[in-house]
């Protein structure tokens, strides 16, 4: 938070990292002059950059031509590398998306992608025939598919076991010693008289949260007609989804989304994928070989959506208590937002589903797809199916993931800002490290940036890196649009080595 002078002071305001030259301050927002000077820049760079990311994609969409085509193949170190997955994608949105991120997070997603495509999997592979059949398809769960998905499983339910604990013991002791000392925070009712030992400006936004609250009538009856619609709605459309698996969900989400909106309000840390991948184990195991798969990834639907908004409305409802909002017009935005996503994210799906190769191509793998697919099939039909020895590795790696986060709390912050994340390590085992060396790239610009000018890169950094992202991201539409055309790039780059481009040359 910027610290606000006093007025009148000759004490120069600051902003971000940014000392203001302002000499005289009379006005409200202290650091206003300096503010709008850096914002401008923001706006200039967020552009630029934008630009620079929509031509670069642009560009590169003309040598893409079909296969392995293109920059996205770029092999930076080497064609032998290339082929374990160490390759760039030249993609300026995770470069950006890299820059954003802490350096912790690019340098566990490098490390895991070097231990599993640079050792773990190379070694399994050499086991062919033995460990696994010979011969299999390349996403075949029985052979080294199968140790991707399931090692990559292990890491995020370890470090989502251990955060889920971890977070439920903080919250209820910290419930606990509220309730004892009798400090919990409370605000007082709309009839009641402001209570005159607070600061003016916190009995204000006391006065306007509870003046425009949302009535408790109205969540509960919104929360029974959603209810209503998903029991009626959701077995139509999924028949394995029984009526009372979804009357289930919605009677135990409430104490699940309880939980997770403390905890997110005390660490900052939503669980809502645990809780989800919670659902997919019990619902598919119950469901069993009648359809358990989908009931499973259904009503994971259904938790992870009921807890996720659980947080983020709480998140939000105190935005509107900082920012002197009306709880109602916030929450009046929330369902008109909702019901234009109702409309709006079904078409964006069909249009990439409709472009693209979603969960084949390399440019959407969209790995967590498989990822859950594989949790909803590992509850129906147990460990039976796991190729040899997949099962210890699975142990280990989930251990490891238990053991990791231990020691990162336990070590002094100093430390712990060196250990990876094992969520973060994850993501690497499955769909690979190209993207992993983009993000390091971005993470080595926002590093050196930073050393050269610490002001400029804290203020200007998340705008190159937002245009950046965005950029790369608008392209998807006319790219989309040209697929859908039937117009395909014109030229087909590839990379050989030089004794196999001397024989297509001879």
């Amino acid at each position: 938070m910027a610290r606000r002078p006093q007025v009148g002071s000759k004490e120069k305001p600051y902003f971000g990292g940014f000392c203001c030259e302002a000499q005289s301050i009379t006005f409200h927002l202290p650091y206003a002059p300096c503010y709008s000077t850096w914002l401008r820049k923001q706006v200039r760079f967020l552009g630029k950059y934008f630009t620079i990311s929509f031509l670069w994609s642009f560009f590169k969409w003309f040598y893409s031509g079909d296969g392995d085509c293109g920059f996205g193949n770029f092999p930076i170190l080497g064609l032998k590398a290339q082929t374990n997955g160490f390759y760039s994608d030249m993609s300026l949105t995770y470069v950006g998306a890299g820059m954003i991120c802490p350096h912790l997070i690019n340098i566990s997603l490098l490390l895991g992608g070097t231990i599993s495509w640079g050792l773990l999997w190379p070694l399994i592979k050499t086991r062919e025939g033995d460990w696994y059949p010979a011969g299999l398809k390349a996403r075949d769960v029985k052979g080294l598919f199968g140790y991707k998905v399931f090692i990559a499983i292990a890491l995020i339910l370890g470090d989502g076991l251990y955060n889920f604990l971890k977070i439920l013991a903080v919250s209820i002791f910290s419930f606990y010693k509220q309730q004892k000392k009798n400090q919990m925070p409370t605000l007082p009712l709309s009839h009641d008289k402001p209570d005159e030992s607070l600061p003016p400006l916190k009995a204000r936004r006391n006065e306007i949260f509870m003046k425009d609250h949302v009535p408790l009538w109205f969540a509960a009856s919104g929360y029974t007609a959603l209810a209503a619609i998903s029991i009626g709605v959701i077995p139509k459309i999924f028949p394995s989804a029984k009526w009372y698996y979804i009357l289930i969900s919605y009677l135990i989400a409430p104490v699940l989304g309880f939980c997770n909106a403390y905890g997110c309000g005390l660490t900052d840390w939503s669980l809502a994928s645990t809780y989800g991948k919670l659902g997919i184990f019990v619902f598919s195991a119950w469901a069993g070989q009648d359809g358990g798969v989908l009931a499973g990834l259904a009503l994971c639907g259904v938790m992870m959506i009921i807890v996720q908004t659980a947080a983020d409305l709480m998140q939000d409802f105190k935005t509107g208590y900082i920012t002197l909002s009306s709880p109602r017009s916030m929450f009046a935005s929330q369902i008109l937002g909702t019901l234009m996503g109702c409309i709006l994210a079904p078409l964006t799906f069909w249009l990439f589903w409709v472009a693209f190769d979603v969960g084949i191509s390399q440019e959407y793998p969209a790995p967590y797809g498989v990822i859950y697919r594989e949790m909803a099939l590992l509850g129906v039909g147990g460990v039976s199916s796991l190729p040899k020895h997949c099962l210890s590795l699975c142990g280990g790696f989930f251990a490891f993931s238990l053991l990791t986060n231990s020691i990162k709390d336990m070590v002094p912050k100093k430390v712990s800002m060196y250990i990876p994340i094992p969520m973060a390590m994850s993501i690497p085992f499955y769909i690979g490290p190209y993207f992993a060396i983009d993000m390091a790239l971005g993470s080595l610009i926002n590093a050196v940036w930073g050393r050269l000018n610490k002001r400029e890169a804290d203020l200007l950094g998340p705008a190159v890196a937002s245009g950046l992202i965005c950029g790369d991201g608008i392209w998807t539409l006319p790219a989309a649009a040209l697929t859908l055309a039937k117009v395909k790039p014109p030229i087909c780059m590839a990379f050989l080595s030089r004794g196999h481009a001397a024989k297509l040359s001879g």
